[in-house]
Formats: structure tokens, C-alpha cells, sequence
């Protein structure tokens, strides 16, 4: 007996001996937007191991020396990498590959899941490397079709004649908001959305599937990256900084992401007519949490912290406008100051669990609270001139013939405290090719507003009367002896509360017809709110919204795609819909509504060797119920009625492909006829009936020196409604505004990346490194974004102004990764 067990303790200690002189590296084998690769192989010299279908891999490597361990795949790029680890121990390393890039005869869609669905799919490192005056997401957006703005300070957009609150963005999974004081663009600041901390971006213009929310125009699904390894980026202009960090722990169960931004527009504000002392600054910081506690279930963080300043003390302005042969100019100085700020804070948490690998859930609580405040006193006191336009005089462009007529005083304090905090569950089960995905979501927003500003205007001594005050003043004809009243005034105090019970479910299919791949989705979308509040009678709604979508890819010899979605989309309002121009919230206010069709087709092709795509969409929507509205820059005043029908139809067409080989480039064309009819007075043009798009992004580089690179965004827009004076009946003022035009260009030198691996020894810290040059507005185009309205009322006419946007502005700019 006792030899046996001396055998058993001998073998046990040889087999242990043996292991200890072995180590073990394991982890996952992912491609450039992790997601796992299958079949990649793993080796050694002769030794080696695939990859399972989640992309995992564990290979034993002899302890203690040097050895140098290969990638592979036969669609990707081969990395090797060299190791040393201690004997009994593990080490984690998950690599990623990236994928050939070959010469096709034929364009091969790899995943037709966003045409299918009429998703446009955008790059994070476009949106990087793409000049504007608001880089981020937003900017690449506006140059596709169907999507307009007439302000590159904003980060807003206009979709098919929508509204800016039409628009769905989510960043996983959650709903993102924005603040609601905004009233100008040069205000706004900082996009939520980080294109530092971005993986994917898809975009839909209309006809989207029910598991997106309850909105008429669009939806921007935003993810942000899990990342795979540590990196860091910096990156440093005249404009600001950003900066991101990324990392796991050793077992890759814990990952973890944070940016942080800084902005100040004080370049761009410093380029118009008007003489201030700008302090435009904008800080934002990010953090994207996720631990995987088992194989099936993981928990994410998303958090995000950001405070906008906008101190501003106007001096004087200048304005020059008229015509060549009738040259004037608005001259103002002014008194006073104005302080905004803008806090905001949001949090989340997200658990996933995979119940199999056919049946997942998620579970998100989210809370968005904001706090902000919008004080000023500004006095200015105008007065018209000539301009004096001989070319041979020393005051050419100087103002004579001064005439003083009139002052403005302008006061607010307005104050506003929001917080919406929501829970929801989504399930997504598939069945052989069915897949059913359902959520449920309830939601809780809690707005107090206190509003108080007014408005005084003088003109030539006298005191103007407002707009819908009767009789009008007709000073100095005639003396008028009753009270006087601002011609604006605001004062209300509210506190409301919307609870919101929604949900949807839907339903997928692939299949085939004959030889022709075909898709289906139908789903149906419905929400219960109630709204209540100090003061307040208390209404609610319910609301159904049924929506589909069919696609065909024919099987013929040319690469196509045609497919059609639509359905009933419903819009219920928000706390900005319900109050009107004065303050009063109106709980009766029902939901917008819109029937919308959209028809598609995608054509894939060759040409010079290289592939390309053309999209075609036609539209049209027919909406009821609608709440009408004005815009001031980017403040939309509310009628808080359902006293309205409108229309909106357009056809969209983009270019996209590589018209200069390893680049992506487009051209955009749109046409938009959007109009309403309010009580019945007869049709005209929406605020947003923005009629002619024109877009290109293209990007380029010297065939001899490739490293030197450049990145030029062209937008043209047809002028929009506005302008007007506030509060104006819209029938009586149906204006444009001048066709807007911008043209951004980037160059920049690329010292390190991918393609461009280290030469000097300075360079070898740097996994990407690149210095440039950016020049936006490059034409010095002056582009207006509203009207001031002078009253003279000696002469009893208004004079409309244009207030202009930014001009040409340099920007030095340089980027770096680790």
C-alpha cells in the first residue's frame, strides 16, 4: 500500500514539475470595432489553436523565455506579438486584426443590415478628421441629404422639414436630451456626443423601425467602444482640447473609458460685426463603465458631466447692408452684460444578461438633470447711415449721415430646473430566422421654469406699444396718454410633471422569393403620459404608432437593393411644446402626428476599379394635429396648439465611394417643399422649408507624399423662412432668408499611423500623430442667420438687418495617439 501511494505522490509531483515549466496566454481575437473573429489562428512556430465563435483562444507557451506569437486569418491582416511569462502564470492579450484591402472586380455588400433598414452608416474617424466649426457627429450629418441647417455654431439639425425636437439620439441604448434655454447657437457649446469615445454611428431620415422612440424625423444611434486594450489620445487647436483614456484589467473583465473636453468659441465670435467681450467656454467629461461578472451577464456605466459659460458684454456693432448703388449701415452701442450657464448631469446604468444564445435582456435606469440660468440687461441705442461707397475716398466703407433713431433695453432672469429619470426592459429572442424584440419603458420628467423678460423699444423718443395692443401708437402725430407697456413681456412660474408609459414590439425576418433576398419588419410602437403640475388641470393621452418595413435585393447581374417603410408616427409634446410664447403650459396639447412613406434604392458599383454606391430616397409625410412654431436662431417658440395641417416631400440622393483610392468621399443633393395650413388660412412654408441641398465631403492626399492630407466640407442651403420681427403672424411675413454657403478645408501631415509606422525615435511613443491646418468659411461667405428689426418712427417703416454668422477663421490643430 505504501508503494502504491509513493507511485501516486511521485507522478503527482513529476506532473506538477512539468506544468511549472509552462505558461499560458488567453483572450479574445477581435477585428478593428471588436467584434470577435472566428477561425483566426493562433501559433507558435508549428504549435498553435483557433479561435471559437465568441473569438476566444488559450495557447500554452514554454515559461520564462522569449517567444513570438502569431494572428491570423485569411480575411485579415496578420499580427505577431512577443511574450514573456513567468512559469505558472497567465497572461491576457486580446489583439485585433484588420481586414485586406483588395482589388474587386464586383462591390460585395458584407452586411445589409443598414441598407435593409435605411440606415446610413457614419465613421467616427470622419467625424475626427472632418473640418468644422462644431467638430463631432452632427457636422458629418449635415452633409448628407434630408439633413439641413442654416448655423454652423449649432450643433442642431433639421430632418425633412422637421423641427430640431424632432430628432431621436440615443448613445447605447439611452436617450439623450439637450438643454432648453438655449436661444443662439454661439450659446450651445458642446454636442453630448464624444467622437472620441464613439464606435459606431448610424443614421436614419425617416421611415425608421418601432423600437426607436416616439419622434417624427429622425434617429441618430450612437454606440460608444468597449475597449480591448489601453490607448489614450490628445488632442489640442486653437478652439480647445480633448483628451480620452481607455483601459482593462488583466482578466478583461473590467473595461473602462473616459474623455474630457474643452471648448471656447471666442475665434469664431470675434470673426462678426459685432465688437464684445466674449468668454464662450464649454467643459464636458465622460466616463463608459462595463464589468463582465460572468459569460451571460454584464453591467455598463454610461455618465456624463457638463457645464456651458457664456459671458458676454457687447460694445459696439456694425453692420453694412443695402445694395451696391444704395449702400447703408446700422450702428449700435451698447451697455450692459449678459451671463449664461448651463449645468448638466446624467447617469446611467445598464445590466445584460444572456439567457441563451438565442434570448438576451437588458435592463437601463437613466436620470438626465439640468440646471440652468439665462440672466441679462443690455441697452443699445441704433442709429441708420450712408455708407459711403466711393472707392476713391479715405472713409470708403465708413458710415456719414449718422441719423440716431432709436434705443432697446433688454432684460431676463430666467431660471429653469429639469430632471428626467426613466427605467426600461428590452428583450430580443430569435427563432430560427425570426427574431422578436420587445421593451417596455416608464419614464418621470419634473420641470420648474420661472421666466421674467422683457423688452423696451424707443424710437425717436417714443415709447413703441406692443404688436397686438389696440389702438397702436401713432406718436408723434398724435399724443397718446394711456400706460406704457413693454413690447415684449414674459412672466409666468411653473412647475409640471409628465409620467410617460411606453413600449413596443416588433418582429424580423430574412427570406427569399424565388432567388431574390428579401426583408420584413413590422412592429408597433404605443405610449400613455399624463401631465400635471402646480396649478394645472390635469390631461393625458394615448397614442398607437404601427410601422413597417419591406426591402428586396433582386438577384440579377447589378448589385440593388429597393425597399420601401413607413407607417403612423406619433410625436408627444415635450415641456417646450406645451408652452406657448407667454409662458402658459397647455396640458390639452395633443401629439403631432405624421403617415410617412419613404421609397428607396441602393445601387452598388464599380468604377475606375474602385467601389461606390448611389442612394435614392423620394418621401412624403402628411401631418396632422401640428403644433406650429417659429424660430429665432435656434429658439423655437411654441403655439401650444394643435391648430394646424402640413405636408412635407422631398427625393434625396448621395454618392459615396472611393473617388481617390483608400478614401471615402460623397456628394449630396436634396429637395424639400414642406408647408402648413393654420386655421384654415391657406398654405404656407414651414420655418424649416429648406428647398435645395447641396453637400460634399471629399477627402484627398498628394499621390508623392501620401502622409500630407486633405479634408474639404462644402455645404450649400437655400434660404429659409424667418427673419421676421417676434411674435410676427408668419402670413404676413413669409421673407427668406439669403441662401446659406459655407466651405471648411483641413490640411494636415500624418507623421504616425497604421500606414505610416515610426521613422524617427521621438515617434515611437505615438501610435497616431498628425499636425494641420484648418481654414473654415474659407470664401468669407456672409451667411445671416436672422433679422434685426429697427422701427423708425418718424418715417413709421421697419428696417430689417441681417445679423450675420461667423466669418474666415485659421485654426492650428494637432492630434495624437498612444
Amino acid at each position: 500500500m505504501k508503494a502504491k501511494f509513493l507511485i501516486i505522490f511521485l507522478f503527482s509531483l513529476s506532473t506538477q514539475l512539468l506544468t511549472g515549466q509552462k505558461a499560458t496566454i488567453k483572450g479574445k481575437v477581435l477585428d478593428s470595432i471588436n467584434r470577435p473573429i472566428e477561425n483566426a489562428t493562433v501559433s507558435i512556430g508549428n504549435l498553435g489553436t483557433v479561435t471559437d465563435e465568441k473569438g476566444a483562444y488559450e495557447i500554452i507557451i514554454p515559461a520564462g523565455k522569449n517567444v513570438t506569437v502569431r494572428y491570423g486569418h485569411v480575411a485579415y491582416n496578420s499580427f505577431s506579438k512577443s511574450f514573456r511569462v513567468n512559469r505558472g502564470k497567465t497572461l491576457y492579450f486580446s489583439p485585433r486584426l484588420y481586414r485586406k484591402t483588395e482589388s474587386i472586380d464586383e462591390v460585395i455588400i458584407i452586411d445589409p443590415r443598414a441598407s435593409t433598414e435605411g440606415i446610413v452608416t457614419v465613421s467616427s474617424e470622419t467625424a475626427r478628421l472632418i473640418p468644422s466649426a462644431n467638430q463631432g457627429i452632427e457636422s458629418v450629418l449635415k452633409t448628407l441629404p434630408g439633413v439641413n441647417f442654416n448655423n454652423e455654431l449649432s450643433t442642431q439639425y433639421n430632418v425633412r422639414g422637421g423641427s430640431f425636437e424632432e430628432n431621436l439620439v440615443y448613445v447605447n441604448g439611452i436617450e439623450i436630451y439637450r438643454p432648453f434655454l438655449v436661444r443662439s447657437g454661439q450659446q450651445e457649446g458642446l454636442s453630448f456626443v464624444n467622437p472620441e469615445l464613439t464606435q459606431n454611428v448610424d443614421f436614419s431620415a425617416g421611415g425608421f423601425q418601432a423600437k426607436y422612440g416616439d419622434k417624427l424625423s429622425s434617429v441618430l444611434d450612437i454606440t460608444y467602444r468597449k475597449p480591448s486594450r489601453f490607448g489614450a489620445s490628445f488632442e489640442a487647436s486653437f478652439l480647445g482640447a480633448s483628451l480620452s483614456v481607455e483601459g482593462l484589467s488583466k482578466d478583461e473583465k473590467f473595461k473602462a473609458l473616459v474623455g474630457a473636453r474643452y471648448r471656447n468659441n471666442s475665434l469664431f465670435l470675434n470673426s462678426n460685426d459685432v465688437n464684445a467681450n466674449f468668454n464662450p467656454n464649454f467643459t464636458d467629461i465622460q466616463t463608459y463603465l462595463s464589468y463582465d461578472f460572468t459569460e451571460k451577464f454584464s453591467l455598463d456605466f454610461l455618465g456624463s458631466y457638463s457645464i456651458n459659460n457664456y459671458d458676454f458684454t457687447p460694445i459696439s456693432r456694425q453692420t453694412n447692408f443695402g445694395t451696391l448703388t444704395n449702400p447703408m449701415s446700422l450702428v449700435v452701442n451698447y451697455q450692459g452684460k449678459e451671463e449664461d450657464r448651463y449645468e448638466t448631469l446624467f447617469a446611467a446604468l445598464k445590466g445584460n444578461y444572456q439567457f441563451s444564445e438565442n434570448l438576451s435582456v437588458s435592463l437601463t435606469a437613466s436620470s438626465y438633470n439640468t440646471k440652468e440660468q439665462e440672466y441679462y440687461d443690455i441697452l443699445s441705442s441704433y442709429g441708420l447711415g450712408e455708407v459711403d461707397a466711393n472707392f476713391g475716398s479715405e472713409d470708403f466703407g465708413d458710415t456719414d449721415f449718422l441719423q440716431s433713431i432709436g434705443s432697446q433695453l433688454d432684460h431676463a432672469r430666467n431660471n429653469l430646473k429639469a430632471q428626467i429619470s426613466n427605467i426600461r426592459l428590452k428583450a430580443d429572442w430569435r427563432k430560427g430566422s425570426h427574431l422578436f424584440e420587445f421593451g417596455a419603458k416608464y419614464q418621470h420628467e419634473n420641470i420648474k421654469d420661472r421666466i421674467n423678460e422683457w423688452q423696451v423699444i424707443d424710437s425717436s423718443g417714443f415709447s413703441l406699444r406692443p404688436p397686438h395692443l389696440l389702438p397702436g401708437n401713432d406718436e408723434p402725430y398724435e399724443p397718446f396718454t394711456g400706460p406704457i407697456e413693454p413690447y415684449i413681456n414674459v412672466n409666468a412660474t411653473n412647475d409640471v410633471t409628465i409620467q410617460r408609459l411606453s413600449g413596443f414590439a416588433q418582429w424580423s425576418k430574412k427570406s427569399n422569393i424565388k432567388d431574390h433576398t428579401v426583408w420584413y419588419n413590422l412592429g408597433v410602437r404605443a405610449q400613455h403620459w399624463e401631465i400635471s403640475g402646480v396649478g394645472l388641470q390635469s390631461d393625458n393621452h394615448t397614442v398607437v404608432s404601427p410601422r413597417g418595413q419591406f426591402a428586396i435585393k433582386p438577384d440579377w447581374d447589378s448589385d440593388m437593393l429597393f425597399r420601401v417603410s413607413g407607417g403612423l408616427y406619433y410625436q408627444p409634446p415635450f415641456y417646450r411644446e406645451l408652452r406657448d410664447s407667454i409662458g402658459t403650459v397647455h396640458p390639452e396639447v395633443k401629439a403631432q402626428k405624421s403617415v410617412h412613406i419613404v421609397i428607396g434604392h441602393d445601387y452598388s458599383f464599380a468604377m475606375w476599379g474602385r467601389p461606390f454606391k448611389l442612394i435614392s430616397e423620394v418621401y412624403y409625410k402628411n401631418l396632422t394635429d401640428v403644433n406650429p412654431f417659429t424660430i429665432d436662431n435656434v429658439k423655437i417658440r411654441y403655439r401650444a396648439k394643435n391648430n394646424a395641417v402640413a405636408y412635407a416631400a422631398g427625393v434625396d440622393l448621395r454618392l459615396h465611394g472611393q473617388f481617390v483610392p483608400g478614401t471615402e468621399s460623397w456628394f449630396s443633393v436634396g429637395y424639400l417643399q414642406t408647408e402648413e395650413n393654420i386655421e384654415n388660412r391657406g398654405y404656407i412654408s414651414r420655418p424649416t422649408d429648406q428647398r435645395l441641398k447641396f453637400a460634399l465631403l471629399f477627402q484627398d492626399y498628394v499621390p508623392s507624399v501620401p502622409s500630407l492630407k486633405m479634408y474639404l466640407n462644402l455645404v450649400y442651403n437655400t434660404g429659409v423662412p424667418g427673419g421676421s420681427p417676434s411674435y410676427a403672424d408668419p402670413y404676413d411675413y413669409q421673407n427668406r432668408l439669403p441662401a446659406y454657403f459655407r466651405s471648411d478645408i483641413g490640411i494636415s501631415y500624418v507623421f504616425v499611423d497604421f500606414n505610416n509606422p515610426p521613422k524617427a525615435k521621438w515617434q515611437r511613443s505615438f501610435k497616431q500623430l498628425s499636425a494641420g491646418l484648418e481654414l473654415f468659411n474659407m470664401f468669407d461667405n456672409q451667411n445671416t442667420i436672422s433679422n434685426t428689426w429697427v422701427k423708425d418712427v418718424s418715417s413709421n417703416r421697419y428696417v430689417a438687418i441681417p445679423n450675420y454668422l461667423t466669418g474666415r477663421v485659421l485654426n492650428l490643430k494637432v492630434a495624437m495617439r498612444f
